[in-house]
């Protein structure tokens, strides 16, 4: 069994490198403190949004997967989406990253790389 980062942790932790590395970072929405699950809001520059979430992949290994609408196209389905996830899940943590390679910061903080 492997001791697995509290979400707040590992939050604050991803918030602090994307805003390190020049980018903006923001918690839309702030859940369990040790154990709710993270939504990424990735964009890049404000546009292209996507969702990511850490989940069981294809492999049977824990991998960030996309989630949400396939093709937002505007920021009212976006915040739609994330908010009706809120409402089943009162510890989700909803994430925004705004910078190039939103991906490859979460899935490097979350120990998915």
């Amino acid at each position: 069994m492997s001791a697995r980062l509290a979400s707040g942790v590992m939050v604050s932790a991803l918030i602090r490198r994307v805003n390190a590395e020049g980018g903006s970072a923001m918690v839309l929405a702030k859940g369990d403190a040790e154990a709710g699950a993270v939504l990424i809001l990735a964009l890049e520059r404000g546009q292209n949004p996507r969702f990511f979430e850490r989940a069981m992949g294809p492999t049977g290994h824990i991998a960030l997967l996309a989630s949400g609408p396939i093709d937002p196209g505007d920021a009212a389905e976006v915040l739609d989406y994330w908010q009706r996830r809120r409402s089943r899940d009162p510890d989700l943590w909803v994430v925004e990253l705004d910078i190039a390679q939103a991906e490859r910061f979460a899935a490097e903080t979350m120990g998915l790389s």
